[in-house]
């Protein structure tokens, strides 16, 4: 019998930003913002530093990793934007997201909490998490028309597999597939 694979929460790109308007800490804000914009991990998020930050390249780099493996991702213009004037703004020299403590790192509990009360806060009816985020990154991503395979480097995944979940059948998805296949048949 196949075990039935259950499908990530995925939230609209309104729906991001509905949450992320509810976001009132600044170093909050700016950390749920970079994990849905370069699809990251909770804890890469956490655990990203200044120096991660490759503005020339527009490039964020991930060390250490899901398996212990370092990657680059694609980092937005608007996104090194937004990060460049919350860095004007407190001016961090070692983590990016410092915690209470600037030694160390913004805590996943506190990001995790964060976003559970602006997701409360923003009426959206999902059981989304942080994580959410990543599955949504992904799916606007395959949902932009980028290949699987590009998606599955930046995510960091290392088998095929875990990055097909997110082929799920989206409306979007559904509309250009029906698109293509009509096209098809126009040749019949």
């Amino acid at each position: 019998m196949l075990k039935r694979q259950k499908l990530p929460i995925v939230l609209t790109l309104n729906e991001v930003k509905s949450i992320l308007s509810y976001i009132r800490s600044p170093i909050v804000k700016m950390a749920l913002t970079l994990t849905y914009c370069c699809g990251l991990r909770i804890s890469e998020a956490t655990g990203t530093k200044v120096a991660d930050i490759d503005s020339q390249r527009m490039l964020l780099w991930v060390r250490n990793g899901k398996g212990g493996k370092d990657r680059s991702i694609p980092l937005p213009e608007k996104t090194l934007e937004l990060l460049r004037l919350y860095w004007c703004r407190d001016r961090q020299t070692n983590w990016l997201f410092p915690g209470r403590d600037i030694q160390k790192p913004i805590s996943v509990s506190a990001l995790q909490r964060a976003f559970k009360k602006a997701l409360r806060q923003s009426s959206i009816q999902k059981n989304a998490s942080v994580h959410s985020l990543r599955h949504s990154y992904a799916t606007h991503l395959l949902e932009a028309g980028t290949n699987l395979r590009v998606i599955q480097d930046v995510l960091g995944h290392s088998r095929s597999k875990t990055t097909a979940i997110y082929t799920h059948l989206t409306e979007k998805v559904l509309g250009n597939l029906n698109k293509s296949v009509n096209q098809l048949m126009d040749d019949l």
